[in-house]
């Protein structure tokens, strides 16, 4: 690989590896930290290999126990630098031979593989095609000692690339194919086989294990370099003979010229790293929260705290408001005394109801949106009512939420449906997540609802002392109309007076009918007017309901929004953040 290639080689994997330094970041408090010690361990890995000669390609010779492995590294190096015997395991310690072609940085390479001082050699001759060359022979990956199973499997993690060394006679081996060939398929690129002893195979016997040995590492979805693809290299040499020797140093001698195989490497444990992280990462569907999802948890919401009653209870307020403004007099003496005897009797029951019950009233009794005064639904005989209906030691508390009672532990009795809305919409936006990223979701729901309900319940206590003090503004036609019932009141009055005087006799009693007239106007014009006055009424009354319920259902949103929507969505934005930055490092 010419030196730009590299470079550009490098460029590419730079970014991919800062992705995942970021990814890794992100998620310390969503994941567990097991699952990212691996990609940690791989960007420690690629941070010392960088640090170390790029000019240097360190390979490592990897086989079983009489693979002939060492016979292979001392054919390499032209001497007889790894020892050779009949016992086995005959390697114990890494041997590393050097081609350096004048260039430094070796040294660093071999201290961090732990290759002791005196196992480093140089070649018998200069071999210039191998400059930059790190050869290693490791101890058998199949030793009975188990420090040298250990040694190689740390050096595997290390190496640039790997030369797996297999005879004849073990090339399927279980071991070999199931705990290195298969799980490092994904290194094809800078992975050979080369099949050992091939003069021991009489015939075209060399050719047929050779074709099942590629069948082998097909079935272990290592992929095989063919036809100009990239993948693992198959050789068949002898390195008793020198048959094949030659082939396999030449191919070498190409891939130490590329200077690509660090890079290579790196790129591999970083797909490999990706994979592994997949499934914390890579949603099975879109996610996010659908608009319909936050419409009914606003709708949820605004059952909890009773917007629909509060709006109804705003058009009945407004209704004897226009009542008490557009009627007659007699109708508002009516009304003001009817509201004082509810007044009496809700007192004298619900005196009643603690002395036998012990139960406490808090507040008064309230009609509508909860103002002392007129009957009508939710008039003070009828709170009473429910008073006196508690049970023995309850302390019923009437909540702001219309319709919402709370007990003596002070909580909302529209908890309920406060946890199912937050529930479902967690639900909703945890659909499809990875399940550490899920879980973080419902948390943040979790923890914005637990104090929620209070919160819907101060809303609701605004929305109800805003209604109390009646309409902010009085249609000038409710003025209008009380002054034409002051004056039919006049009419009325003086048309009896007349009529008084006409049977006393003190008027001429032949008027008596200019009497009638003013009396029956007043008398009937009254109530056509209070009647008048209710169905013109209807309209804004359902109007200022609406709105009514508007501002209390827009105020309980907010708070939903605010607890509850905004942290999940905040979770859902670090959700993206995470999977943009895995994408970069998975390179999709």
């Amino acid at each position: 690989m010419p030196g730009g290639a590299r470079r550009a080689a490098e460029e590419g994997l730079r970014p991919r590896l800062e992705a995942l330094r970021e990814l890794i970041a992100l998620s310390r408090s969503r994941l567990d930290g097991m699952v990212l010690d691996e990609a940690g361990r791989v960007l420690e890995a690629a941070d010392e290999r960088y640090r170390l000669s790029g000019e240097h390609t360190v390979v490592a010779l990897a086989g079983a126990t009489g693979s002939g492995k060492s016979s292979l590294f001392n054919a390499l190096a032209g001497a007889p630098r790894s020892e050779v015997a009949a016992r086995r395991p005959t390697t114990g310690e890494p041997v590393a031979c050097v081609w350096s072609g004048g260039r430094p940085g070796a040294e660093g390479l071999l201290r961090r593989l732990g290759v002791p001082v005196h196992r480093r050699y140089t070649p018998a001759q200069g071999s210039p095609e191998l400059a930059g060359l790190v050869l290693l022979d490791l101890p058998d990956h199949d030793s009975s000692a188990v420090a040298n199973r250990e040694q190689v499997d740390r050096m595997l993690e290390l190496v640039d690339a790997v030369i797996w060394v297999v005879d004849p006679e073990k090339y399927a081996d279980a071991v070999l194919h199931e705990r290195y060939l298969r799980p490092l398929a994904g290194y094809a690129e800078v992975t050979f086989v080369v099949l050992n002893q091939v003069d021991r195979l009489p015939g075209d016997a060399a050719d047929q294990v050779v074709d099942d040995l590629r069948r082998l590492l097909d079935e272990d979805g290592l992929a095989l370099g063919e036809h100009g693809e990239p993948g693992a290299a198959v050789l068949a040499l002898s390195a008793a003979t020198g048959e094949g020797v030659a082939e396999l140093r030449e191919a070498l001698g190409q891939f130490v010229a590329e200077r690509g195989a660090a890079d290579r490497r790196l790129t591999a444990d970083v797909d490999t790293a990706a994979e592994r992280l997949r499934t914390a990462y890579v949603a099975e569907s879109r996610v996010g929260l659908t608009e319909g999802a936050r419409e009914e948890f606003d709708d949820r919401l605004a059952e909890a705290v009773g917007a629909v009653a509060t709006g109804r209870a705003a058009e009945r307020d407004w209704l004897r408001h226009a009542e008490r403004a557009c009627g007659s007099p007699w109708s508002r003496l009516r009304a003001r005394g009817k509201g004082r005897g509810a007044r009496r009797r809700g007192a004298a029951t619900a005196a009643g109801a603690g002395n036998r019950t012990g139960a406490v009233r808090i507040g008064a009794p309230r009609t509508g949106a909860g103002r002392p005064g007129a009957g009508g639904p939710g008039s003070g005989d009828e709170e009473a009512g429910r008073v006196a209906s508690a049970p023995a030691g309850a302390v019923p508390v009437r909540s702001a939420a219309a319709g919402v009672t709370r007990g003596e532990d002070g909580r909302a009795a529209a908890r309920p449906v406060v946890e199912q809305a937050v529930r479902t919409v967690a639900g909703e936006a945890a659909l499809g997540l990875p399940v550490p990223w899920a879980q973080a979701v419902r948390e943040a729901a979790a923890r914005g609802a637990e104090g929620l309900p209070e919160a819907l319940d101060a809303v609701a206590a605004e929305a109800e002392e805003a209604l109390r003090q009646g309409p902010d503004v009085k249609p000038r036609w409710w003025t209008v109309a009380a002054s034409l019932q002051g004056l039919l009141f006049v009419l009325q009055v003086v048309g009896a007076l007349w009529l008084l005087g006409a049977v006393t006799g003190v008027v001429d009693a032949s008027e008596w009918l200019s009497g009638l007239l003013p009396a029956v106007v007043g008398s009937v014009g009254g109530p056509f007017l209070t009647w008048l006055s209710g169905v013109a009424a209807r309209g804004p009354a359902r109007r200022y309901g609406q709105e009514a319920e508007r501002r209390l259902r827009g105020a309980a949103a907010g708070c939903g929004r605010a607890r509850v929507l905004e942290p999940v969505a905040a979770e859902l934005l670090r959700y993206r953040e995470v999977r943009e930055r895995y994408a970069v490092a998975s390179g999709v």
